[in-house]
């Protein structure tokens, strides 16, 4: 197993993880809240590193990223765990799986040769994706900056639910994000085990340090009033009104079964609102 990064020895052999807003105190044998961080003998190890649950060479679009490089392919990389609970989890079976999923091992140095092997099918780099990426950062980290090395591109699909330093410490091998921002209201995110203010704080970072795009599922009778969506969109603009930004038609999932898909002249009059402030919005699982 791989040591982690971004973690803190505490009394009786407890482990402090200092990577995201959950702050997990992790007892011996037990692992964080994440599923994939692991404290064995008062050390945090990351022992599902380098397991790949999802693998495949996908248009750039599919991210979504519309203006980053369009028209390009990248190949897609998923892993397991996650540090948030949302009830529509569309990729649940991988990310939220009550045990590891069957997994790929594919190391760093692997995944670099199989990105320079797909160049010739129009590969750009590697995405970060599927799961949440970044409770797997010893792997993000190994390979980001073997692949910035080699000039391909990094992306990363993030829910944004970490902490700063170690936002920090990987933006450089960073070229694009695509940020989940899941609703504009502290309950809503409550109800998911997340924290607006810290991925607002994770949007503002970004922005400032590489390509950021923006996704937000719009969930019937959850996150989908106007003045909900008027808010999230007035103050991403006030960030940058280039951002670009994805209203995602939501369709039945995971624990949200019960809850009719997302209409599609709501998503385009929420559409209308977001455009008063975004130079760049779509809706997104329209047709």
């Amino acid at each position: 197993m791989k040591e982690a990064l971004f973690y803190e020895k505490t009394e009786e052999e407890k482990v402090h993880c200092l990577l995201c807003p959950v702050d997990c105190h992790i007892t011996p044998g037990r692992n964080g809240f994440c599923m994939v961080r692991r404290n064995e003998g008062g050390i945090l190890y990351a022992p599902y590193y380098a397991q790949v649950t999802a693998l495949g060479l996908d248009p750039i679009e599919k991210k979504p990223l519309y203006h980053f490089r369009p028209g390009s392919r990248i190949l897609s990389v998923g892993g397991y765990g996650c540090n948030m609970r949302c009830f529509f989890c569309q990729n649940h079976e991988i990310s939220l799986a009550e045990a590891l999923p069957k997994t790929t091992r594919l190391l760093p140095d692997q995944l670099l040769f199989m990105a320079k092997e797909l160049i010739a099918d129009g590969n750009i780099g590697a995405a970060f994706t599927y799961n949440e990426p970044f409770v797997h950062y010893e792997y993000l980290w190994d390979c980001a900056r073997l692949l910035k090395a080699e000039g391909l591109a990094v992306v990363i699909v993030t829910n944004g639910y970490v902490r700063c330093e170690p936002l920090a410490a990987l933006l450089p091998y960073v070229d694009a994000m695509n940020i989940d921002l899941k609703g504009f209201t502290e309950e809503y995110y409550r109800s998911l085990k997340g924290g607006l203010d810290d991925v607002k704080e994770t949007i503002r970072a970004v922005a400032a340090g590489c390509h950021v795009e923006v996704t937000t599922l719009v969930v019937p009778g959850r996150n989908d009033s106007p003045a909900e969506m008027e808010a999230l969109s007035r103050w991403l603009g006030s960030v940058d009104r280039s951002i670009p930004l994805h209203l995602s038609r939501f369709f039945p999932r995971y624990q949200a079964l019960d809850t009719p898909e997302t209409d599609k002249e709501d998503l385009l009059r929420l559409k209308e609102i977001a455009a008063q402030y975004l130079a760049h919005v779509y809706v997104g699982n329209v047709d």
